[in-house]
């Protein structure tokens, strides 16, 4: 699949965006040249997490509040193969530039940090995306789901996918080799996908939890998705758009550091 670069002049203003989507279309064209590893496997991944909790409940009709329990479940499923595949794709980019050490050849274009930032992110913000939006439509197969609020389900799939971009190409820069990327992802991504209440509403968590489940921004980003689903909230809605934007902003300007410093990027 190629990407057509796009009928504008090279430079508008102080940006280059021949340059920035050249870099945007190599992230989109990474994963969708390998789509059965980058798209199909966590559809399937989903499913089967999907498919082993509605077996465990047999034929027992299990709620949560007023919401059958999975019809609950699946926006918390397509959120988190959502996430995972924007921090997979942003991080693997920069790990793998490093350690084949052809990462000179993203710093060398005539391309700003924040162009750079740009590029990265918004190729991992459509492998998101995509995945979502398939693993929504297998699900919805199953299982049909509401979207009384489509605003929320589409804010929040675009913050989350973000937010998962930019930690990813901030641990991509951090790390040295694979192993530094596998301990973000086995250490940070994972324990706050688990602890976010994608499996259970976090108003059945003992008191401690529930104060720590709330100072999580993953608790936000499955809420606002799954309450745009099911039309219900454990927590304050408007709240967590503050905190998708407020974390979005500091993750991008801590990656826009980065590059635009060299941190273990330059000689």
């Amino acid at each position: 699949m190629t990407l057509p670069l796009p009928p504008m002049p090279r430079n508008v203003g102080s940006v280059n965006w021949i340059g920035l989507w050249t870099l945007y279309a190599r992230e989109v064209r990474r994963f969708v040249k390998v789509h059965q590893q980058t798209v199909w496997a966590p559809v399937v991944t989903t499913l089967l997490f999907y498919a082993v909790f509605a077996l465990s409940l047999g034929s027992a009709v299990r709620m949560v509040g007023e919401t059958p329990y999975l019809q609950f479940l699946a926006p918390g499923l397509i959120m988190m193969a959502m996430v995972q595949n924007a921090f997979a794709n942003t991080s693997s980019s920069i790990v793998i530039a490093k350690v084949q050490g052809n990462i000179v050849d993203i710093l060398m274009p005539p391309l700003s940090p924040m162009e750079l930032v740009s590029g990265f992110v918004f190729g991992g913000v459509t492998r998101g995306i995509v995945v979502g939006l398939v693993t929504g439509l297998a699900i919805w197969a199953v299982i049909p789901m509401q979207m009384p609020h489509p605003g929320f389900v589409l804010f929040h799939a675009v913050m989350a996918s973000m937010l998962l971009s930019l930690l990813g190409l901030v641990g991509g820069v951090w790390s040295e080799k694979f192993d530094n990327i596998a301990a973000v992802t086995n250490f940070v991504v994972t324990p706050l996908s688990f602890l976010s209440g994608t499996f259970y509403s976090v108003e059945t968590l003992p008191p401690f939890f529930w104060w720590i489940a709330h100072f999580d921004p993953f608790f936000y980003m499955i809420d606002g998705f799954r309450y745009g689903f099911i039309g219900t909230s454990d927590g304050s809605r408007w709240l967590g758009v503050i905190v998708m934007l407020g974390v979005n902003a500091g993750l991008w300007w801590l990656a826009w550091r980065m590059f635009k410093t060299g941190y273990k990027l330059k000689a």
